[in-house]
């Protein structure tokens, strides 16, 4: 436990997620302490810092770690925010323990080292269970994520929900109080459990409790939609579930990049498919330009992040082309290369390719298969970025010409690399 110079006055506990992971045996970088029985001037009396809005929150003179006063918290409005606080002195650290969303999170470590756990966090922990704290877990919406984002982190170790916090979930869910979060804080939670080993668990969990179809209704409606078993026009069969392998290609991404861009990308990248016409079915001709509003519409709820959209949209809108990569005429990869502007944003191609080769072995029967496209296009764009404006300068073309110039060079480049492809 960090030593705490000149404050021995102030009754001190490590809280939460610190306490959770020092008994994990996980490594810990954030410290959360709680602090009984003391006021906001003393605190301030002490060189604290105050931060908190809703609640006392300091930052400590020196570490800049977060101590908060003990707290309990009613519910009177709406959302994950209408909450009112009430830090007296006579606040407990049992009552503040109370309030957390999971017994793993409400436990607390002494100066002296003891642990104090009075829900059973340590047994939970021990037997593998994120389980809800008390009843006012439903007041809180934000948990239905916060479990999610528990459940992913921790299910290497093979952590599941119980089924009295499962049930509650699914109560949230099937209100209207998820629809008050907002979509900063979902994105929150949702990217940070993109960063994690197993992404997939947490859109599991928000479908097994109904979140999904409240949040991201698009990506819910993926699941009983077919999809084809390869990628060949020719081949499309009736087999399979869209949703199911939206999940397989996120886990083959984890395997190829820890970027959330590129992960996000694959959530997003058959999102057309649920506005396919019933007539059309098994096939979904066109479902890459559907899905592009789709795009558009959760990145503006969720407030995604420009690059991580920028992305998303390319792979939506180009993934069957590099699938298609070998049968592409050169003049058709040399407009897809421009309108996925390789030369200007080469580690995004390199993205897009990615999330491409995820995508293809998505599939059961492909996981081990080598996604021979990537090579081929990188090869191209390789080749094709070494050709600059400068020898056509020097020959005295000027604007449009020297473009000109280089993508009929370009050209030869594509050419001369597919004549030698052989599939």
């Amino acid at each position: 436990m960090p030593e705490i110079s000149n404050l021995t006055s102030l009754n001190i506990y490590l809280v939460g997620g610190a306490v959770r992971d020092q008994l994990l045996n996980r490594e810990v970088y954030d410290h959360d302490w709680v602090v009984v029985g003391s006021t906001v001037d003393e605190m301030l009396s002490l060189g604290f810092t105050q931060v908190g809005k809703d609640f006392p929150v300091f930052l400590h003179p020196d570490t800049k770690e977060e101590y908060a006063l003990a707290r309990t918290e009613r519910k009177q409005g709406r959302g994950y925010t209408g909450f009112i606080c009430n830090a007296d002195t006579n606040v407990s650290l049992e009552d503040d323990l109370l309030r957390r969303d999971l017994t793993i999170n409400a436990m607390a470590l002494s100066d002296t080292g003891d642990i104090i756990d009075p829900y059973g966090g340590k047994k939970d922990l021990e037997n593998r269970i994120l389980r809800h704290v008390s009843s006012a877990f439903i007041e809180d919406p934000l948990r239905v994520l916060r479990v999610a984002r528990f459940a992913t982190r921790f299910h290497q170790y093979g952590f599941t929900i119980a089924p009295e916090t499962m049930a509650l979930m699914q109560a949230i869910s099937e209100g209207d109080e998820l629809l008050t979060l907002s979509g900063e804080r979902i994105w929150q939670e949702m990217s940070r459990s993109l960063a994690e080993a197993h992404p997939e668990v947490f859109f599991h969990t928000l479908r097994d409790c109904g979140a999904l179809k409240k949040l991201w209704p698009e990506l819910d409606a993926l699941w009983g939609i077919s999809n084809p078993v390869n990628h060949h026009p020719a081949n499309h069969h009736p087999k399979g579930c869209s949703g199911i392998h939206t999940m397989m290609v996120l886990q083959q991404s984890v395997t190829l990049s820890d970027k959330i861009s590129v992960r996000f990308a694959t959530l997003c990248h058959d999102l057309g498919k649920t506005l396919s016409s019933k007539d059309s079915l098994p096939k979904h001709i066109g479902h890459e330009q559907r899905g592009l509003p789709l795009i558009e519409k959760v990145c503006q709820t969720f407030k995604v992040p420009n690059k991580v959209k920028s992305l998303a949209l390319k792979v939506c809108q180009f993934h069957l082309q590099s699938h298609r990569a070998f049968e592409l005429k050169p003049q058709t990869i040399l407009t897809l290369f421009n309108k996925l502007d390789v030369w200007r944003k080469p580690d995004e191609f390199e993205d897009f390719l990615i999330v491409c080769e995820a995508d293809f072995k998505g599939r059961l029967t492909s996981e081990n298969q080598t996604y021979l496209q990537s090579n081929f296009l990188r090869n191209i764009a390789d080749e094709c970025a070494k050709i600059n404006a400068k020898k056509f300068v020097k020959q005295g073309l000027k604007g449009k010409a020297i473009k000109e110039a280089m993508d009929i060079e370009r050209m030869n480049v594509i050419n001369c690399i597919s004549s030698k492809i052989s599939i």
